[in-house]
Formats: structure tokens, sequence, C-alpha cells
């Protein structure tokens, strides 16, 4: 049981990391991003490519990170704004981002292949803590997401930007006539998810050894069971559904079988849209127009 926990948390730090990018972006620009699964694989690419010529281990994390943050800004700024203008509704941006992804999916197996790729990075020793266990490159990757979620706790609660981000996500309209550039904050906002889903494609590249075009495309459900169970658009409410859903996922792949990892996160998304369908935190999401 010990073992089983110490692989949730394992996943739930890199689900967590791409859950807060997934649900900040969505709560600052009302844009529910499914491309999201594909970014995280293009910066895996990304960092990849850059391995070859030299400049991988931990750096790919950063290379990933910047990468993502820098295509997530150019999505924004040439494709989806532009239809945001013309008045798309949410229902329309939806189809919008889930073209993207499968162009972006594509893209990538077109330039790659369909075969698997690794981001070389030596795993260490092994340690048991509290009886879990993990190897040091693992438990680093632990520390990396705890890290990053407390900086960006520290980036929402201290700072005029986070201040600004918190007001448009509330209200934009409010926001703009208290004097906030929300443009500018949606642009930041794009940035920083990207930046977080990017160094999430690259950490969880790092975890499960190898990757493909469609691996970041393959944990988009578990992302969004997390961020809706948590309430959409709430950062902390993403950290709590991730540690959920990584916990629960391992346990079911332990006790029934790993087939069923994925299943598992439908299952907590499909209870709780029955059950409670503005998440644990739900302030965002019901005024977003994604909860009754």
């Amino acid at each position: 049981m010990l073992t089983t926990l110490g692989f949730g948390i394992q996943t739930a730090s890199v689900l967590a990391i791409a859950a807060v990018g997934f649900t900040v972006q969505f709560g600052v620009t009302n844009v529910l991003n499914l491309a999201y699964g594909d970014v995280m694989t293009a910066s895996a690419f990304a960092a990849y490519a850059l391995s070859g010529v030299g400049v991988g281990g931990w750096w790919s994390l950063l290379i990933g990170g910047l990468f993502g943050a820098l295509f997530s800004l150019a999505l924004n700024h040439f494709l989806y704004t532009p239809f945001i203008r013309r008045g798309a509704s949410l229902f329309v941006m939806i189809i919008v981002t889930i073209s993207v992804g499968l162009i972006t999916q594509n893209l990538l197996q077109a330039i790659w292949g369909s075969n698997f790729f690794s981001l070389h990075l030596s795993p260490g020793a092994t340690i048991h803590p509290l009886g879990m266990v993990f190897t040091v490159s693992q438990l680093y990757i632990v520390l990396v997401a705890v890290a990053c979620l407390l900086a960006f706790h520290g980036l929402l609660s201290t700072t005029k930007l986070g201040k600004a981000m918190r007001a448009t996500a509330a209200d934009p309209e409010l926001a703009r006539n208290s004097g906030i550039d929300t443009r500018r904050i949606t642009s930041l906002a794009w940035m920083l998810s990207g930046f977080l889903c990017g160094l999430a494609g690259v950490a969880l590249t790092l975890e499960i050894g190898s990757f493909d075009a469609g691996t970041g495309g393959a944990l988009l459900v578990p992302i969004i069971a997390a961020a809706v169970l948590g309430g959409v658009g709430h950062p902390y409410g993403a950290m709590l559904g991730a540690l959920v859903i990584g916990i629960a996922t391992e346990f079911a792949a332990t006790i029934i079988s790993p087939t069923y990892k994925d299943a598992v996160a439908f299952a907590v998304l499909i209870v709780m849209l029955l059950v409670r369908p503005q998440g644990l935190l739900a302030e965002i999401a019901t005024t977003k127009a994604v909860a009754a």
C-alpha cells in the first residue's frame, strides 16, 4: 500500500503541475483549451530535439517550459483571440481547441514518426522514505512540482500580477474598469499556463521513460478530471484534485489492473459532474458558465 501511495504521489506531482496550468488559463481567459495535452507533447519533443545537441538532463524541464510558454502565447495571439473577437461561444472555442490538438498531434507524428523516444536522465539510487519507493530522479520531480506550486501560490497571493490575475478571473469587466490591462494579463496567463504545461510534459516523459506523439493527449482526461474535481478555474482546487486523481488511479492500477487507470479518472469525472458539477471550490466555475 505504501509503495502504491508513492506511485500515486509521483503521478499526482506531474498531474498537479498540468492541472494548475490548465485551470489557471481557463480561469483568466474563459477558453477551455483541449489542445493542452498535445502542447505538453510538443514541449517534450522540443526538449528532446535540443538534447541531441547536448542540452539535456534537468535543463530539459526548463526548455520544455519555455517552449510551452511561447507556443501557448502564439496559439492565443494568432488563433484563439481572432475567434474570440468574432464572438465565438464557449462551445465553438472547444471545437477550435480540439482541432488544434489534432493538428498538433498529427504534425508531430508527421515530423517524428510513430516511434517512441526518451529523454536521458539517470534515475539514481533507490530510496525508501516512510516505506515508499522513489528513485532520486522521481523524488526530484516531486520536489520540482512542490516548488512550482509554492512559487505559484506566492505569485497569486503576494504580487500585483497575481492579484490582477485573480481579479480578471473573477470579473474581467470590473477588472478592466478598475484600470487593469486585461489584455496583458490574459497574455501573461497564457504564458504562465504554457510554461506549466511544457514543464508537465517533460516531467511526464521523465516519469514514464518514453513518449510518442500521443502521450500528452492521453493525459488530458486525468487533467480535466483533476480540474473539475477541484473546481474549474481554481488553482488550489486543481492541486487538491490532482492529488486525489493521482492516488486513486495508482491504487486502481494496483488493486484491479493498470488498464483501468483512465477508467477511474473517467469515473471520478462523471460522478463529480453528477453530484457537484461546479467542483469542490466552485466560485469561478459557476461564473464561467461551465457549471449550473
